[in-house]
């Protein structure tokens, strides 16, 4: 997660334009298009890449019942399996001590709570390892900017942090068992070559860092999975590998980060100007290129971070925008990566401090006072793709068929974030489907599935009470589907703009 790498700009929009409507007295003439699908087409599997792992605040979060409630609630929508957060290893989850004579000293009561917590939900960690004790760094005052202030400095002693990887992999093992503990992840470090890695010159330590941490845990057991770099930007894949053949270092994934807000500068050397829909996708291409053309082809690629934003912008990631994007983002990776991560799944998050407010451009599907956003509904209707995907001719429908044989649909009318946008009509025609049809159509619109116009009318309270968190939680639901009979094997669908619609034919 990164919003220091650079001057943070917090764009903070008024709840009103969340919802991007033409503006006054503009022409909004409705954009129609025919998209033929035929149910006989060439088809590819489609693991649910999206939704298997996400993103959240801190290890020591992971203690609240509030985090552990949002949890199980995007549990029931996505069935996701693994959670990836920071900082295992800061001072106050207490893992890290010594003694006056400077002997280490381990306490893995706090990091018991933390994973017995996840396993008792039916979630594994990605564990990453992350940031340094204090006592352990070479520089006490190497904080990152952070609320909690975690120390990014190298250790002062690789003996000592060759000790600790391989006293808490070991403790994991042993309470845990290996046949679990295999299934998990452990990912070195977090964004090594940005301001979370204060060692000099970054990309030479961060390879010490790494060669020390993979090979301290392989001794423990070679069936437990390590990879990296963890960077932002989707940097140093290539060379990262390069390094791990090389040297002979254990490697058993690779990781990377991007936004769609990230400048092609910074991921590409470029002077583009890559649309926000497109930057995330462009970035996994790189990296998954990156990794075919290696001395390791087959490694897989876990993208531990993303998002279509890394400001704190409330419309975007609070608003219908992020149903859209997440489909059109589904359909632009497939097939690039094994697992993408969605920062995050909740707004119980610290990194700029207390959460103030329900809808101040947080990352995640919740917001504060358990609150759904947008977002949590259009993962809630994305979940419901099939496993199978059908060639289709269309930058915005995805095709899908499920184990039963029923065809899943989704359309969507993205708007770029820096246009207003218009409605859209698109006719869906279906070829070689027999018998009669009934559709299913469920959106995530301004009038479905988004809370805004409900706390809008309430007066956007800062604070809202007991009665209000109520009838906003209520107010998110989305609405039963509406069922229409197929005409002739066809659909016609109206979008407004930012809207999503997925329609499975039964």
């Amino acid at each position: 997660m990164r919003k220091n790498t650079r001057l943070v700009v917090v764009v903070v929009f008024a709840l009103t334009l969340i919802h991007r409507a033409p503006a006054q007295g503009a022409s909004t003439p409705e954009d129609s298009s025919v998209v033929v699908i035929d149910a006989t087409a060439p088809t590819h599997p489609l693991p649910h890449f999206w939704e298997q792992m996400f993103g959240s605040e801190r290890a020591i979060v992971t203690l609240r019942e509030s985090y552990r409630k949002d949890l199980r609630d995007v549990k029931k929508i996505t069935g996701f399996e693994y959670v990836r957060f920071h900082a295992i290893f800061h001072d106050e989850v207490g893992v890290y001590d010594e003694d006056p004579q400077g002997r280490p000293q381990y306490n893995f009561s706090y990091v018991d709570q933390i994973y017995d917590g996840l396993l008792a939900n039916g979630v594994r960690p990605l564990v990453e390892l992350s940031f340094m004790p204090k006592k352990l760094a070479a520089r006490e005052g190497d904080l990152h900017p952070f609320w909690y202030k975690q120390n990014v400095s190298p250790p002062k002693d690789w003996d000592k942090w060759d000790d600790l990887i391989t006293a808490f992999t070991k403790h994991l093992v042993e309470r845990y068992g290996i046949d679990e503990v295999a299934q998990w992840y452990f990912e070195v470090w977090n964004e090594p070559n940005i301001d979370f890695w204060a060692g000099e010159p970054k990309q030479a330590t961060y390879w010490e860092l790494y060669d020390h941490t993979a090979r301290s845990i392989k001794q423990v057991s070679t069936r437990l999975r390590v990879g990296g770099p963890s960077t932002a930007q989707a940097a140093w894949a290539d060379i990262f590998i390069r390094h791990c053949a090389e040297n002979k270092v254990p490697v058993d994934f690779v990781s990377s980060h991007v936004y769609g807000n990230d400048r092609a500068q910074d991921v590409f050397g470029t002077d583009e100007k890559i649309p926000c829909d497109q930057m995330v996708c462009r970035a996994v291409k790189k990296v998954h290129d990156e990794i075919r053309a290696s001395t390791m082809p087959s490694l897989p690629l876990i993208w531990t971070e993303y998002n279509a934003s890394y400001f704190f912008e409330p419309a975007v990631t609070d608003s219908i925008y992020m149903g859209p994007w997440m489909a059109d983002t589904i359909r632009q990776c497939d097939g690039l990566a094994d697992m993408m991560s969605y920062w995050t799944f909740s707004d119980v998050f610290e990194e700029q401090g207390v959460v103030k407010e329900p809808f101040y451009g947080g990352f995640g599907l919740i917001a504060a006072g358990g609150i759904p956003k947008p977002s949590f509904n259009a993962f809630k209707l994305l979940h419901e793709l099939g496993n199978e995907r059908i060639t289709v001719d269309s930058s915005s429908v995805l095709v899908t068929r499920k184990k039963d044989g029923s065809l899943v649909v989704a359309a969507w009318n993205l708007v770029p974030l820096d246009q207003t946008g218009s409605s859209k009509t698109i006719h869906l025609r279906f070829d070689h489907l027999a018998g009669s049809r009934r559709a299913y159509i469920s959106r995530v619109d301004r009038d479905h599935g988004d809370v805004h116009p409900a706390y809008e009318k309430m007066g956007q309270p800062r604070y809202p009470s007991q009665e209000q968190l109520k009838a906003l939680q209520q107010a998110s639901q989305l609405p039963p589907a509406e069922i229409r009979e197929l005409t002739e094997g066809e659909l016609t669908l109206d979008l407004a703009p930012d809207a999503l619609a997925v329609i499975e034919v039964k």
